[in-house]
């Protein structure tokens, strides 16, 4: 296998980090993965915020709690959505397992393909990531809460427009625990026709 596939079947997504930062020169590389992505006609409307500020972060995390206490769930809802929930009820959660560094990727709302264009920059950064010997893990909380108003106003000051919306973000830093193990892939999801 060529060195690209190996370092996508190695990735793990990372739930425990050190406080140890990471480099300068690797949020360079990880930033410029993102933007080298593709975006659909070219268009590179998605913004990359990198959060970094400890005392931002647990901010930000206090919102995304309370956003999970006023949110209502039935037996519809995702149920990650459910479990997080659950689990912001503890003191001690973090949306993004205390990671030194949080990239946010949005995009303006109006625009169609808005989603697949900051995904395929996620991507982008998670593999650079586990190149580097960096952790990370997609998380979804920002997406989800991105309008609700506490959430809403700390991401406007930090220079995310109004009029752009959350599609994903990356935890970035050093893993303090085992990586995972890699789990077992569903048969029957290709289908090759010729």
């Amino acid at each position: 296998m060529n060195d690209i596939l190996n370092n996508i079947i190695a990735r793990r997504s990372i739930r425990s980090y050190s406080t140890k930062q990471i480099p300068d020169v690797s949020l360079a590389d990880l930033i410029n993965a993102g933007i080298y992505a593709p975006s659909g006609g070219n268009s590179q409307s998605r913004i990359f915020t990198v959060l970094q500020k400890t005392n931002l972060l647990e901010d930000l995390n206090e919102a995304v709690k309370e956003a999970f206490l006023n949110m209502n769930v039935d037996k519809m809802t995702y149920k990650s959505k459910i479990s997080g929930k659950q689990a912001s009820i503890d003191p001690r959660y973090s949306f993004y397992y205390y990671a030194p560094t949080l990239i946010i990727v949005s995009n303006d709302r109006k625009y169609s393909n808005a989603m697949a264009d900051c995904s395929v920059a996620l991507e982008n950064i998670f593999l650079v990531a586990h190149s580097l010997d960096l952790g990370s893990c997609w998380i979804n909380q920002l997406a989800w809460f991105c309008d609700e108003p506490k959430v809403r106003m700390i991401l406007t000051e930090l220079g995310i427009p109004k009029n752009y919306i959350v599609c994903g973000s990356a935890s970035i830093g050093y893993s303090s625990g085992n990586i995972p193990h890699a789990r077992s892939k569903k048969e029957g999801t290709v289908d090759i026709i010729k």
